[in-house]
């Protein structure tokens, strides 16, 4: 199983920042990525349609032999992630937001989060927040409209600004210091955010601290690849893929794939 592949889904393209940092990682290990665009964005839809679509990309990903599945999208993770690992015989790997660091660290006590809807009405992200940020004052805002932009390409357009703007300006007056990215889209929203926001506020994504778990738990599994041949990366997309291989500068291969 070693050389099996590692499995990754998102709603999207958002889920490409996690496996980035997953291949630069582990670059010995064979990758397959599913992009649902079809559905995207997951967190506007209802916890039930959310766990059947995480349902139907894990058991597409395991028919193609994956090891383990990283589920790059936040708002699956905490919407699907307890049933699929009671249900399928192969470790999984969820992605939440890095409420813990932005807590311990933030010394406005004051930190901002924006996230899907999805995610921020879990049953996961409340008990995460009540466990770390107690005493924390948490600004929580859904980045409504953002997924839709990023997927169509439009990173650095002027409505991407606008929206931005407006979520940022409620947590900038309540002084926060850590913004932290609750959706794996939102990565390819740094370089326009870091204009946006004064030097003292540090950014904060789950990408590194996800592959750093799929490396502890392939290792605590035996699963780790040590073939130095060439890895085999599969990229499959159900939408447009001139945009995935877009904005993953066109280094990989990229099919679609109905699904």
């Amino acid at each position: 199983m070693s050389n099996a592949p590692i499995g990754i889904f998102d709603s999207g393209i958002g889920g490409t920042s996690i496996f980035k940092e997953i291949h630069d990682l582990l670059p010995n290990e064979n990758c397959i990525y599913l992009a649902d665009s079809k559905n995207a964005p997951y967190g506007n839809r209802s916890s039930e349609e959310i766990l059947q679509l995480s349902i139907k990309n894990t058991e597409l990903l395991i028919s193609k032999g994956c090891k383990i599945i990283v589920v790059a999208c936040n708002t699956a993770t905490t919407n699907a992630i307890e049933y699929l690992r009671q249900n399928y015989n192969i470790p999984f790997i969820g992605i939440e937001p890095a409420i813990k660091p932005a807590a311990l660290n933030t010394k406005t006590k004051a930190i901002g989060i924006l996230a899907t809807k999805g995610t921020l009405s879990s049953q996961l992200f409340h008990r995460t927040t009540n466990v770390y940020a107690n005493g924390i004052k948490v600004i929580e805002q859904v980045g409504e409209g953002l997924v839709p932009l990023i997927e169509s390409g439009q990173l650095n357009s002027k409505d991407i600004q606008k929206l931005l703007s407006s979520y940022l300006e409620p947590m900038l007056k309540e002084n926060i210091d850590y913004l932290v990215l609750g959706c794996t889209h939102y990565p390819y929203l740094i370089p326009t955010l870091i204009k946006m926001i004064p030097d003292h506020v540090t950014i904060i994504d789950s990408g590194l601290a996800v592959a750093k778990q799929t490396e502890v738990v392939l290792t605590s599994n035996n699963l780790l690849n040590s073939s130095s041949i060439n890895p085999s990366i599969q990229l499959f997309s159900n939408g447009d893929i001139t945009i995935l291989n877009s904005i993953l500068d066109n280094k990989f291969d990229v099919s679609y794939l109905k699904f």
